[in-house]
């Protein structure tokens, strides 16, 4: 057991434990330099015993920018299960590690590492040991923590270390530990292990607050090293450099070399030496200090702040020498050409094209993080101006490719007053609105994306084109400003020339601009042939065009439109391999799912957009979809996930502005069901009164505002909703918006027009969709008939209502209508609802029924990004769940 890290070790332990036991597990060690991690890391590696396999890999900072090194480290030893993978996640990782076409999307890449690893797993558990995590390269870090993020019972174990500075892991969500300094008592028993018995202990242990690397290191060196107000990593860096000076001048700059090596490959090494005066024979001094060790044929330094000292340590001179000898022997192109960047000083044409190239092919195995940092070095080196502009500005485009946004955003900005040319300028004016929007910084983002499309509009007119597009999406989402939107479409109208294909998509946003700005409903064409149009042009263009236009479908509320287009991206992101597609296509497609009744569908598609959105990054899309689940927690009654899907403490709710308007309408419907009549009108009452009105979520929300209205005695606070709603369902031209404005003129009536209201709205509703909306004016005119004393009438619509409400799992509405039939019959029945009887959880769900459709549990493992173990594994706890015994009966159970 380590000195002070029996907490840590009894987790190490726990975590071998389970992977024994065929369950996978993470934990994630941070912590300043020498505070353990590493030490940890071996402990892991002492304690893990033969039968499980251990694959290793180490971050190292001058091996950063080397695509997919990382990965490559760990992987070896198992590639021989890359045949094994399905189709796109064998060619992403081919392609990553040079040996096929690479992914055009980088989180494929981590799906294809997670199921390698359960690939390897059937032979034997697995533990992998990250160290250094931090210095990893991108690529690499990427890959590894979505691998991470999503293992379940593989019998996988990986343990991470890493600093807590600019290139560590995102680690939300994952298991982790941050390391302290030691106590002083397990300081001074530590002191007493290495032999320091007679060192000043209480000022060593309270200069280096209990770092374990520095307290050996420190005591080492002498008391005069700790003195005055030195950082402590500088501290530990003049204690090794002290070590480092002792040596011999060769021994000296054979470290240097192996510093700026970044492969540790001794072989490597041993080549270059000559070029630099020094050989491995100069190495036996370093050895013998114990400051470097070679095994299996490389050369390791005891820490990766001693490999630090023996680099920055050297004069200029040797380190751009060791550079130089090194891109003299080593085999890899793109290590050659860094090697040659980093011993150039000033400006280097040829330098710079060759890293350019590298760039691009980094590019073209999905290693995107990589070749922006070939980009952007390039750009340094570059004599012209123009070139380094040039170079600047694909750095910034791959590095949002990669993930990065921030620097993407500050990069694009700082480019731009150097532009060479309109296309160029626009380019550079795209990364900086996606960014912005991505960090939903909406106005920014519009006044980019629309600079960006009217730059690029003489060069490239349809990529302009599709740029206008999405400005008018950013618009929609902010507060209405009639003239911005106008002007927007009208700029949209100019790029797409009457009878062209992108005329149908123009005009398009230009009546859904319509729909949001003007009362007057007289004139619309009839939306749903034009947006199938539309999808038609954006089909031809790809994914993110056609994710535009279903864009537009969920602006205009074509529920069914809209799903069918998600689904067809969904079907065609699985079938590609392409991620990043998915989480905004899940999370519109939840929410259409949830207006349309399909209540199961919803929850399997919303629960994998927030899973995945999160585990790779998008929470834009993550929050979209929690708000379609509140939504659907708040039709069925249930509070606590209603509150935490908005978002909500439902200890502290605290202030709730930040809530998106889509789940404020959920927390105020939860409130109606719920019978909290006053607390519903509030929140209603906000979203009617928000600055953002034309949002679907606003107008679907009316008919509650209505009814909490009327119920609390303040109807006449309906009046402008309602006249917007009645505007908005006739621009729609929907027979369920129809019924709903219908449903809430009979709430509004104050004589027996009333019935006739209720009796034409439900002709409106749909039979087959939508039988919520439908419950929930069957119920509201079976009260209306109970209050008229028609009470035969009133059961049987009260009967219908509940038996509605019943299916849908609408728990506190089916108890409502219950109520209301105990109020005629003077009793009560009690009803299991669906959502009591349906124990499995949503992912159970989505294999079911996946597993009912034919699919096998390989097939189910690579749509949903899962291992082959994982959905057994969730299939036999479903099984008792449902009370069958074989595959064969989920398809019966299940429909």
């Amino acid at each position: 057991m380590l000195r002070g890290r029996q907490v840590e070790c009894a987790a190490i332990d726990t975590l071998l434990k389970q992977v024994r036991h065929g369950v996978s597990g993470v934990l994630l060690v941070r912590g300043e330099p020498g505070i353990g991690k590493t030490a940890l890391l071996e402990y892991a590696l002492g304690a893990v015993g033969e039968d499980v396999r251990v694959l290793q890999c180490m971050g190292y900072e001058s091996e950063s920018q080397v695509p997919f090194a990382g990965l490559h480290q760990a992987l070896r030893p198992v590639l021989d299960h890359l045949p094994a993978l399905a189709g796109p996640q064998r060619r992403a990782l081919s392609g990553a590690f040079g040996l096929g076409e690479a992914a055009r999307d980088r989180f494929m890449i981590g799906a294809a590492v997670l199921s390698l690893l359960a690939e390897a797993s059937e032979v034997s558990p697995l533990l992998v040991l990250i160290d250094d995590a931090h210095w990893l390269d991108r690529a690499s870090l990427d890959a590894w923590m979505f691998a991470a993020r999503r293992l379940g019972r593989e019998a996988v174990g990986v343990l991470i270390a890493t600093r807590d500075e600019p290139g560590a892991p995102d680690a939300a969500g994952l298991p982790q530990i941050t390391l302290a300094g030691l106590p002083a008592d397990e300081a001074a028993l530590l002191l007493d292990d290495l032999g320091f018995a007679g060192v000043a202990r209480t000022e060593l242990v309270a200069s280096t607050e209990g770092n374990p690397l520095a307290l050996r290191e420190l005591a080492a060196a002498g008391p005069m090293s700790y003195e005055g107000p030195i950082r402590l990593t500088d501290r530990l860096a003049q204690a090794f450099g002290r070590q480092i000076a002792a040596l011999p001048p060769s021994t000296r700059r054979f470290l240097t070399l192996a510093a700026a090596d970044d492969t540790g490959d001794l072989a490597t090494i041993h080549r270059a030496a000559p070029s630099v005066g020094t050989s491995l024979a100069d190495l036996t001094a370093a050895e013998s200090a114990g400051l470097v060790r070679a095994a299996q044929g490389a050369l390791i330094f005891r820490h990766p702040l001693l490999r630090s000292a023996a680099y920055h340590g050297a004069p200029l001179a040797d380190r751009l020498e060791s550079h130089r000898a090194l891109a003299a022997v080593t085999s890899n192109e793109y290590r050659r050409v860094w090697h040659l960047a980093a011993a150039t000083i000033g400006r280097d044409d040829a330098i710079a094209d060759a890293l350019e190239q590298a760039g691009r092919r980094a590019t073209a195995r999905g290693a995107h993080g990589a070749a922006s940092s070939a980009f952007r070095r390039a750009a340094e080196l570059s004599t012209e101006a123009g070139d380094a502009a040039r170079r600047m500005t694909d750095a910034a485009e791959a590095a949002v490719d990669a993930g990065r946004i921030e620097w993407a955003k500050a990069t694009a900005l700082q480019t731009l007053p150097a532009a060479g040319g309109p296309l160029q300028s626009a380019r550079l004016l795209e990364v900086a609105g996606r960014a912005e929007f991505a960090a939903r910084n909406l106005n920014e983002a519009y006044g980019h994306l629309l600079a960006a499309s009217a730059a690029m509009a003489a060069d490239d007119g349809e990529r302009a084109f599709w740029l206008g597009l999405t400005a008018v999406h950013t618009i929609w989402s902010m507060p209405t400003d009639p003239d911005k939107l106008v002007a927007t479409v009208d700029h949209l109208a100019s790029l797409a020339p009457a009878g062209t294909s992108l005329d149908t998509v123009a005009w398009l946003a230009k009546w859904a601009a319509v729909a949001a700005l003007v009362s007057d409903p007289r004139g619309y064409p009839e939306l749903d042939p034009l947006l199938l149009r539309a999808a038609r042009v954006a089909r031809k263009r790809g994914p993110e065009a056609l994710a535009e236009v279903m864009s537009f479908a969920v602006m205009l509320n074509r529920d069914k439109t809209s799903s069918e287009i998600a689904t067809e991206l969904i079907q065609g992101a699985r079938e590609r391999g392409a991620v990043a597609v998915l989480p905004s296509a899940l999370a519109q497609l939840s929410l259409s799912q949830v207006f349309l009744g399909r209540y199961r569908d919803a929850l399997i598609s919303g629960t994998e957009a927030v899973t995945l959105g999160r585990d790779i990054g998008q929470q834009l899309w993550a929050a979209y979809a929690s708000s379609a689940l509140a939504y659907l927690a708040a039709i069925q009654g249930d509070e606590r996930r209603c509150l935490e899907m908005a978002g909500i403490d439902a200890g502290s709710p605290g202030d709730e502005r930040a809530t998106g308007t889509q789940a404020r309408a959920a927390l105020g419907l939860l409130c109606l069901g719920l019978g909290r009549i006053a607390e519903a009108y509030e929140r209603l009452a906000g979203v009617q009164r928000g600055p953002i009105r034309h949002l679907s979520a606003v107008q679907r929300s009316v008919p509650d505002f209505v009814e909490a209205a009327v119920r609390i005695g303040r109807a006449n606070e309906a009046a402008e909703a309602m006249r917007r709603c009645a505007t908005w369902a006739a621009v729609m031209d929907e027979p369920w918006t129809d019924a709903l404005v219908l449903r809430c003129r009979a709430l509004l009536a104050t004589d027996d027009s009333a019935e006739e209201l209720y009796v034409q709205a439900l002709a409106r509703h749909p039979v087959d969709e939508r039988p919520f909306d439908r419950a929930r004016t069957t119920l509201l005119y079976g009260e209306w008939l109970r209050r008229a004393r028609r009470k035969s009438e009133a059961r049987e619509h009260l009967n219908v209502a509940r038996r509605l409400f019943d299916q849908l799992g609408a728990r506190p509405w089916a108890e409502r209508a219950t109520g209301e039939l105990a109020a005629i019959d003077g009793s009560s029945q009690q009803h299991t609802t669906l959502a009591e009887a349906n124990r499995l959880t949503p992912q159970e769900l989505q294999i079911a029924e996946l597993a009912a459709a034919g699919l096998s549990n390989r097939d189910i493992a690579a749509q949903l990004f899962l291992s082959p173990r994982t959905v057994e594994y969730h299939l036999y706890k479903v099984y008792p769940k449902l009370d069958i015994r074989s595959r064969a009966e989920l398809s019966k159970v299940l429909h």
